[in-house]
């Protein structure tokens, strides 16, 4: 089978592509906006909720990035059907019972499922940045640099108080 690659690197193609994908990202940073804050009141550990409520602060100004760049490229959010971030914070923080005593398991399930989230907006925010790129969406590819290296901060972040949560 032999592809047909003059299409698919098209400019409209590119495009449909980086829509879809920053649909996808839209959506699940709206989730999160709206659920993360509950995480605050599970955890059990002071500097996991401040780094919660910080990555929280980081989550709304990406919101705030993406409709910027929907207005550069003029187009409109759409909602897609399968968004992985959704997918993942749905399974991760669904109430479990582990027992007596498990603030260090909630805590460390809290740290192990927020940086699995962040591995995911590292990806896509790569993605969406070499689909800027290739677009000649400057400004939209400046907007995901800051969302980008935001996930690398938050990433570090969470994998330090880890490492001083469980080592204590």
């Amino acid at each position: 089978m032999e592809l047909n690659l003059a299409n698919s690197t098209s400019p409209e193609m590119l495009k449909l592509h980086f829509v879809h994908h920053l649909n996808r990202v839209y959506f699940g940073k709206k989730y999160l906006q709206e659920h993360v804050p509950n995480l605050i009141g599970i955890s059990s550990l002071r500097k996991l909720q401040l780094a919660i409520h910080e990555t929280w602060e980081d989550i709304c100004n990406q919101v705030k990035r993406l409709q910027e760049i929907y207005v550069l490229i003029d187009e409109q959010p759409a909602n897609e059907n399968c968004v992985p971030i959704i997918a993942v914070f749905k399974d991760a923080f669904e109430p479990q019972d582990y027992g007596a005593d498990t603030n260090l398991i909630n805590d460390v399930d809290i740290i192990l499922y927020l940086q699995l989230l962040e591995h995911i907006n590292l990806t896509s925010y790569r993605l969406l940045k070499v689909l800027a790129a290739a677009l000649n969406y400057k400004e939209a590819e400046q907007l995901l640099l800051e969302s980008f290296d935001e996930a690398i901060d938050n990433d570090k972040l969470f994998a330090m108080i880890a490492d001083e949560y469980v080592r204590r």
